[in-house]
């Protein structure tokens, strides 16, 4: 075999490992970025670049003011709208696919739309939708709120839905053989199945909720969630506590991922 035959097959081998590590180092570029420049001591906030570091951005990660309290907002909203989010998108997963029902067909498809729509038509539909409804003076907390439960939801119910249709029925069969009750064959079968699906799509609205700008901004009147305290700080230069709780967040959501796949091993080994 030629040496240059040699280093094609090499080549082929190791192509695709190659192609994936670069664009895990491409994705993860930025966030390392971030992650750095949360212990940057900068000589001037109007030029982003890293002067010395220094771990007063995370001991104080309040001094810029206003920028805890977005935090903390955009916590609440984010929390409030997964947790609506996730149960009425739960219980139209489960009605879409185990129940038969006239316009089922037409249903599925509306349910992409939203994630479809460019964000500044929902958010502008929203804004339209509060003016004509009374609201126009009154955005703040709740209509953020319900815009984010609006767009949250068809990424809830495609990822349940997409769990619920991959489930075994034969698992729930021979549990209802074996005398167990609808409500022990749902609570002890069915809910732990699809449980890291629902689990997935709550994740996945809180991070939705919690990075959203354009339809927050639209909506929200004097309300300032941390996404549009960003945007307003960058006008006069960002704060390096910006970083710090970017990276904190990444930090979290990273820990939880890992938490969920150590407890998976551990039931896999259970059961083996």
């Amino acid at each position: 075999m030629s040496p240059l035959h040699k280093l094609g097959r090499w080549i082929g081998e190791h192509l695709i490992l190659a192609l994936g590590i670069l664009v895990l180092v491409y994705m993860f570029v930025p966030i390392g970025i971030v992650a750095l420049m949360s212990f940057n001591d900068p000589a001037s906030r109007n030029v982003y670049r890293f002067d010395g570091f220094t771990l007063d951005n995370w001991l104080n990660p309040c001094e810029p003011a206003g920028m805890c309290a977005s935090v903390v907002r955009s916590v609440e909203i984010g929390l409030l709208a997964t947790l609506v989010a996730t149960i009425l998108g739960t219980l139209a997963a489960f009605a879409l696919v185990r129940h038969r029902f006239v316009g089922r067909g037409p249903l599925n498809t509306l349910i992409i739309l939203p994630m479809a729509a460019p964000e500044i038509v929902l958010g502008s539909s929203m804004l339209a939708l509060f003016v004509s409804a009374g609201f126009g003076g009154k955005l703040g907390f709740w209509t953020i709120f319900i815009a984010h439960v609006t767009f949250c939801l068809s990424f809830v119910i495609i990822t349940v839905r997409a769990r619920l249709s991959g489930l075994d029925d034969n698992l729930e069969q021979a549990a209802m053989d074996l005398y167990a009750t609808e409500n022990q064959t749902f609570w002890r079968v069915t809910f732990p199945l699809v449980f890291p699906g629902i689990l997935g799509a709550a994740l996945l609205s809180f991070s939705l909720s919690f990075d959203d700008f354009i339809i927050t901004n639209l909506n929200a009147g004097q309300t300032v969630t941390f996404p549009m305290y960003v945007w307003g700080v960058a006008q006069r230069g960002i704060p390096m506590q910006v970083n710090v709780i970017g990276t904190a967040m990444f930090v979290i959501a990273v820990a939880i991922v890992l938490a969920n796949e150590v407890s998976r091993r551990r039931q896999a080994k259970i059961a083996a």
